[in-house]
């Protein structure tokens, strides 16, 4: 889709009106919004059998790795989150306890034998949530954290709304500015630019992780960006084919970077990973646009 039909709003404006074609007005808790075709809620599924209506579930997906301070209060927060009905930790080739920690704390676990890095973890999880959806009933709206949250992981509850309503197919986290957090923003103004330059969405926290989305946004954004790019990837092709994403204000805590040499290595891996991702999507829409021309 062509960056140049996409409309935006932000929920900070007031007394204009959306442009045509543009995402409803959101609720004032959704800080911005970015589609191309107006939304009304989804409708309830019914049940064939007692035609009783049938509220959708959601399926929380954690990917970890060397989790296991931490990992059983997140799946414990998460399970409290309303609506959900599975929490599924993807254990990414720790060399703690986490997997079993994880199980302990009332999570299904699946394993890497090795690491694969976190898109492989995403997919990992989407494909096992799927097999355990059930025919008579919609796909379950899969919610994306951290495992490091910990008891702040209930608080990614206000992501749910605007996907299960039908607002939105892809909600994400807006954090707090986190204590002890290093780095100048590099990272995220790239991030930012590179959104806002391919889908002329301007994302606040483009590097946030914490997402839901139905699972037919996710099956069209795969397959995901390689390694730190995941976020970027996902919400550049989801945008470009016309998808509806929203950013939320969720009260969370996690770990953050530091501004040490370990910090630092961190975030020129994030830095490499999000060019990458920017990079290949580049190319991609210079070889959609030949192919459209040469079918003229």
């Amino acid at each position: 889709m062509n960056a140049d039909h996409r409309s935006t709003e932000s929920g900070n404006n007031t007394g204009s009106a959306a442009p045509a074609g543009a995402a409803s007005t959101p609720p004032p808790t959704y800080l911005s919004a970015s589609g191309t075709r107006a939304r009304t809620p989804r409708p309830t599924v019914g049940d064939g059998r007692t035609g009783r209506a049938v509220r959708q579930r959601v399926a929380v997906i954690i990917p970890a790795k060397d989790e296991s301070r931490r990992i059983a209060a997140t799946v414990r927060a998460a399970k409290a989150i309303p609506h959900v009905d599975l929490v599924l930790v993807v254990d990414d080739g720790s060399e703690d306890d986490t997997q079993h920690v994880a199980r302990e704390a009332g999570a299904v676990v699946v394993r890497h034998s090795h690491n694969r890095g976190k898109a492989a973890a995403m997919e990992t999880g989407a494909a096992v949530v799927a097999m355990r959806d059930a025919a008579d009933r919609p796909p379950r709206l899969l919610l994306f954290i951290d495992g490091d949250l910990g008891e702040t992981a209930v608080n990614t509850a206000p992501l749910v709304a605007p996907v299960l309503d039908g607002y939105a197919d892809l909600s994400i986290a807006l954090l707090p500015p986190q204590p002890g957090a290093g780095g100048r923003g590099i990272v995220v103004g790239a991030a930012r630019r590179a959104i806002q330059s391919l889908t002329g969405w301007t994302p606040t926290q483009p590097l946030s992780g914490m997402r839901c989305l139905t699972r037919e946004a996710f099956e069209a954004a795969t397959p995901l960006a390689r390694g730190w790019g995941v976020e970027t990837g996902m919400t550049i092709d989801l945008l470009r084919k016309g998808y509806v994403a929203v950013e939320v204000p969720c009260d969370l805590r996690h770990r953050a970077s530091s501004n040490d040499l370990k910090g630092q290595l961190h975030r020129a891996a994030q830095y490499r990973d999000v060019l990458l991702a920017v990079n290949a999507r580049k190319v991609r829409s210079a070889v959609d646009r030949v192919r459209a021309a040469d079918q003229h």
